[in-house]
């Protein structure tokens, strides 16, 4: 946190997980949560699904007057993905570095591993709302201001109602 108090004023949980997770993924894998956070845009949806950058691993300098070497993005990635990666390594490389601001990266370094955790699980189907439940959840939120908040929050309620069964008279 950073050093600012902030009582009274929300803040959203992802702002206070990336303060807390980002010093730690720099210290034990090199590599910034934005970097991971935007890995999508950077690799392309295909190749964001089965891929995940793992840790960016710096290039030991013996005296502070070595000149500067670009690192090793070390990607983890699941089957057949390793062979699209590696034809689009110059175009992540490049992609990455124009992220990042300067030439960190110089190359990638492929290693084939699980990517996804939920591989073999299909998404729950909930049941349609039926009016009544729709209205009811409509009124319980209609008196939050931020539309996004309140979008969400339909959301998970037509979610918790949708696991439930219906009661039928």
């Amino acid at each position: 946190m950073a050093g600012k108090p902030r009582f009274g004023n929300p803040v959203p949980v992802s702002d206070l997980a990336t303060e807390i997770l980002d010093p730690v993924l720099r210290k034990r894998a090199g590599i910034s949560i934005g970097l991971v956070q935007s890995w999508e845009e950077i690799a392309g949806a295909r190749l964001a699904r089965l891929t995940r950058p793992e840790k960016i691993q710096w290039p030991r300098r013996l005296h502070e007057d070595d000149p500067f070497e670009p690192a090793v993005l070390v990607i983890a990635c699941e089957g057949m993905a390793a062979l699209h990666l590696q034809h689009e390594t110059g175009e992540i490389i490049n992609r990455v570095n124009a992220f990042l601001g300067f030439t960190a990266i110089g190359r990638i370094r492929i290693v084939q591993k699980p990517v996804t955790m939920d591989k073999g699980r299909a998404k729950p189907t909930f049941r349609p709302l039926t009016a009544a439940e729709k209205t009811k959840l409509s009124s319980a939120v209609e008196q939050i201001e931020d539309e996004g908040l309140r979008a969400s929050l339909e959301r998970l309620g037509a979610t918790i109602l949708g696991e439930r069964k219906s009661k039928t008279p």
